[in-house]
C-alpha cells in the first residue's frame, strides 16, 4: 500500500512511496502531527542518484520489522535535497557538528520543535563495519528522547545556537587586492595534485570554479604555475574514468585520485559547470582536446538530459539492475563481440582494458595513454588510429545503448538550469553552434514560463508540476545564465529579465543587517535558523554568484548599490578566499573581475548582418574573462538609457562598429574584427581601479 510520498511528482521521494514506513513530505501535517504527539522526528534526507540511498532503502527502509519500530516511535519525513537544499545544508551542518561528517543519506533526529539532537549517515540494518545497526539506533534515540528527554533538550539547545551563529553574523570584512589572489595561488598549491592534476587525494572531486579562477589568475599574470594546474587538471579528468568517452559528459567525483573509477552518477549541475571550464579552457589554450570535451558534454546533455519543453533534466542514476555502473564498464568479452578482432586490439589498447578489468571485474574505460603511443604500440599511423577509433565508439555506443538504462530524475530545477544555460550559451558563440543557442533561448523561455509564480521563482518543476519557493541559488545561477544568453545573443529581454530578477534577489534574500544574502527568501519557512552557505560546494555559493552579477550588472548599468554590494559581500569573504580557497572558487572569480580591468564592449549596427555577428564571434574568440558586452538597439533606446557604456555608440560609416572602453577611457571604434581582437588584448592601459 503506497504511503503518502505517493503524491509527490520528485522521483526520490516516489522511490520510497511503496515503503512500509509511515513517510511524509516535509510539510506542516508532519511538523503539526510531531508537536501535537510529542515524537521525536526523523528526517531522512538523499537524491534520486545517490548509491548508499539505495542501499538503505532496501536494507532498512523496505524492512518491515524495522518499519514498523520507525512507525511506533518517531513521525518520519522523507526530503529530497535537490528539492529542498535549505533544510540539506542546515541539518548536513548539525549532523556534521555532531558527528564530524557527513554525506547521503543524510538521516537526522529532530526534537519536534525542529531542531536536530542526533544525526548520521548511512546505517547498516545490523552491526557491521564499526558501526551500529539501524533498529539499535532507533531504539537509543527513542530511549533518550523519552527517559532523559532534559539531557536531549540541553543537546538540541546548543545545536541550536550553533546553528544560528553558523547562519548569523558575516565574517569580519578586509581589503580587496591583488595579493588575495596570489596567496590563494600558494595555498592551492599545497594541495595540488602535480602528477594526477586535481587537488587532495581520494575521493577526488571536480573543481571547476578553482580551475576557472586558475584560468583567470594565470591571465592576469602569465604565471606557468596557474597554467600547470589548470590544464593537468583539465586533461586528466578528461582522460580519465570520470569522463564518458563513449557518449560524452562526467560522472560526480572518482573514488580513487587517479580519476579512474567514478562515482557513476551524472549531475546537471556537474556538467554544466565542467563544459563551461573546458569552454574557457578552450578559449585560453586553443587546445582541441578541450574543445572536444566542452563541445561532447554539451551534444551529451542536448541529447540525454534536455525535455521536449526545453527543460534541463537533474540526474542520472548511478545504478542499473542493482549493480553501479553496469552501464558504462565493459569486460574484454563484450569488446571482443561487439567489435571482432582488429578493432577490439585497438579499443583494448586505447581504453586500457585488461583482463579482469579495473573495476567489480569489469573496466571502467579511460585513455591514459596519447594517440601517438597507442599508435606506436600497435604498429599504425595515428590517422589510421584515429578512423579506427571513430568507428570503435560508434559501434559500442550502439552496443551500449541496448542495455538497461539508468534512472533519470526529470526534475527541472531552476538554478541547475542557470547553471547549464550558461554553458549552452557561450558554447554556442565559442564552438559556433547555432544549435546551442536555440537550445539556451528555449531553456530560458521554457524556466520563465514554467517556474514562477507572481514573478518569484520557484524551485523545481515536473511534470507540468511547479512547486516550493525559489532559495537564492536559483535566482542567482539563473540571471548568471540569462547574461550569458544576453552576451551571446544580444536580445533584450534576457537582460530585462536578468535585471528585474536582480532586484527581486536582493528584495527577498538581501541581509537587511549586511551585503550578505541568505538563502531562503524572507516569506519562506525558518526552522531552526534562516540558513546561509556561504562557502563552494558541489555547486557554487549562491552568495559567490550573487556577487559575481552584482558587479557584472553593475558595471553594465551604473547602479553603484549593486556594485557595492557585491564588492562588499567579496570584502567579507576574503579572508576565506586566502585561507580556503577551493571553498571560494567563485569568490576568487569575481574578485578578478572587481579589480579588472573590466572591458567594455559596445557594438551597434544591424543585429543580423555578418559583420556585426561577426564583431560579437571575436569577443568569444580569445579567454577575456572581463567583458561586459552590450548592444546598440536603435528600437529600443530605453535600454540604451539604462546602460551608460552604450550610449552615444552609433555605427560608424554606414557598417557594423565595435567600441571598447576601459572606465572612461576609450579607443577607437573599430568595425573588422581583427582590431577588435587586438584592442581587446592590449586594452587602453588604464588600470580599472586607479580611480
Amino acid at each position: 500500500m503506497a504511503n503518502r510520498l505517493a503524491s509527490e511528482t520528485s522521483p526520490y521521494l516516489l522511490q520510497h512511496a511503496e515503503n512500509p514506513v509511515d513517510w511524509y513530505p516535509w510539510g506542516d501535517e508532519a511538523l503539526a502531527r510531531a508537536r501535537s504527539e510529542d515524537k521525536p522526528m526523523l528526517v531522512s534526507i538523499g537524491y534520486s542518484a545517490c548509491h548508499w540511498c539505495h542501499v538503505m532503502e532496501h536494507e532498512s527502509f523496505e524492512n518491515a520489522e524495522i518499519a514498523a519500530v520507525m512507525n511506533d516511535r518517531f513521525v518520519n519525513i522523507k526530503v529530497d535535497r535537490e528539492e529542498r537544499p535549505d533544510l540539506d545544508s542546515l541539518y548536513m551542518t548539525a549532523v556534521h557538528a555532531l558527528t564530524g561528517h557527513g554525506g547521503w543519506p543524510l538521516n537526522v533526529f529532530l526534537t519536534p520543535d525542529g531542531t536536530p539532537f542526533y544525526g548520521g549517515t548511512y546505517f547498516p540494518p545490523d552491526d557491521r563495519m564499526g558501526m551500529p545497526g539501524f533498529p539499535k539506533v532507533l531504539e537509543a534515540v527513542s530511549s533518550a528522547f523519552t527517559e532523559r528527554r532534559e539531557e536531549v533538550e540541553e543537546s538540541a539547545g546548543q545545536i541550536r545556537d550553533l546553528l544560528r551563529r553558523a547562519t548569523g553574523a558575516m565574517p569580519k570584512a578586509d581589503d580587496l587586492t591583488p595579493e588575495i589572489l596570489g596567496e590563494a595561488v600558494e595555498q592551492l598549491a599545497r594541495s595540488f595534485d602535480a602528477r594526477n592534476g586535481g587537488f587532495g587525494g581520494a575521493p577526488k572531486f571536480p573543481q571547476p570554479a578553482t580551475v576557472e579562477f586558475l584560468l583567470r589568475q594565470g591571465h592576469r599574470t602569465g604565471g606557468q604555475r596557474e597554467t600547470i594546474m589548470a590544464q593537468r587538471t583539465l586533461d586528466r579528468m578528461a582522460s580519465g574514468g570520470i569522463y564518458d568517452h563513449l557518449g560524452g559528459g562526467f560522472h560526480r567525483y572518482a573514488v580513487d585520485a587517479v580519476w579512474l573509477v567514478p562515482h557513476f552518477e551524472k549531475m546537471l549541475y556537474d556538467n554544466a559547470q565542467l563544459a563551461s571550464v573546458y569552454l574557457a579552457g578552450y578559449q585560453a589554450f586553443g587546445e582541441e582536446r578541450y574543445r572536444r570535451t566542452a563541445e561532447e558534454t554539451l551534444d551529451f546533455v542536448a541529447r540525454e538530459m534536455t525535455g521536449e519543453g526545453g527543460g534541463f533534466y537533474a540526474t542520472l542514476d548511478a545504478d542499473t539492475e542493482g549493480h553501479e555502473g553496469l552501464f558504462y564498464t565493459w569486460t574484454t568479452e563484450e569488446i571482443d563481440e561487439a567489435l571482432g578482432e582488429d578493432d577490439a586490439r585497438i579499443a583494448k589498447a586505447w581504453f586500457n582494458v585488461e583482463p579482469g578489468g579495473n573495476f567489480e571485474g569489469r573496466t571502467v574505460l579511460a585513455t591514459p595513454r596519447t594517440a601517438a603511443d597507442v599508435a606506436d604500440r600497435l604498429g599504425i599511423g595515428e590517422d589510421e588510429l584515429k578512423e579506427a577509433l571513430e568507428r570503435i565508439r560508434h559501434a559500442l555506443l550502439e552496443v551500449r545503448e541496448t542495455r538497461e538504462r539508468p534512472g533519470r530524475d526529470e526534475k527541472v530545477i531552476t538554478g541547475w538550469n542557470g547553471l547549464m544555460l550558461k554553458a549552452f550559451a557561450n558554447g554556442s558563440r565559442i564552438l559556433d553552434r547555432p544549435d546551442f543557442r536555440r537550445l539556451g533561448e528555449r531553456n530560458a523561455a521554457f524556466v520563465l514560463k514554467n517556474l514562477q509564480r507572481k514573478k518569484r521563482f520557484l524551485r523545481s518543476w515536473k511534470d507540468g508540476d511547479a512547486r516550493i519557493g525559489g532559495f537564492l541559488e536559483d535566482y542567482a545561477f539563473f540571471i548568471d545564465g540569462l547574461l550569458a544568453l544576453y552576451q551571446a545573443t544580444l536580445n533584450e529581454r534576457w537582460l530585462r529579465e536578468a535585471m528585474r530578477l536582480t532586484e527581486l534577489m536582493v528584495e527577498e534574500f538581501g541581509d537587511p543587517d549586511g551585503p550578505g544574502f541568505f538563502d531562503t527568501a524572507v516569506s519562506h519557512e525558518t526552522p531552526v535558523a534562516r540558513p546561509r552557505d556561504l562557502h563552494d560546494g558541489a555547486t557554487p555559493s549562491g552568495n559567490a554568484v550573487a556577487a559575481d552579477v552584482l558587479l557584472r550588472l553593475g558595471a553594465m548599468t551604473g547602479n553603484e548599490a549593486w556594485s557595492e554590494r557585491g564588492s562588499e559581500l567579496l570584502r567579507t569573504m576574503a579572508r576565506t578566499m586566502r585561507e580556503h580557497p577551493l571553498a571560494a572558487g567563485r569568490y576568487l572569480s569575481a574578485t578578478d573581475f572587481y579589480l579588472g580591468p573590466v572591458k567594455e564592449v559596445a557594438l551597434s549596427g544591424a543585429l543580423k548582418s555578418d559583420e556585426l555577428q561577426a564583431l560579437l564571434d571575436a569577443v568569444y574568440d580569445r579567454f577575456e574573462p572581463n567583458v561586459v558586452l552590450g548592444y546598440v538597439d536603435a528600437e529600443q533606446p530605453e535600454l540604451t538609457e539604462q546602460l551608460p557604456f552604450l550610449q552615444e555608440r552609433p555605427p560608424r560609416n554606414g557598417r557594423a562598429t565595435a567600441y571598447v572602453c576601459e572606465h572612461f577611457a576609450c579607443l577607437p571604434p573599430v568595425h573588422e574584427p581583427e582590431e577588435l581582437l587586438r584592442q581587446l588584448a592590449e586594452g587602453t592601459g588604464v588600470a580599472w581601479r586607479d580611480f
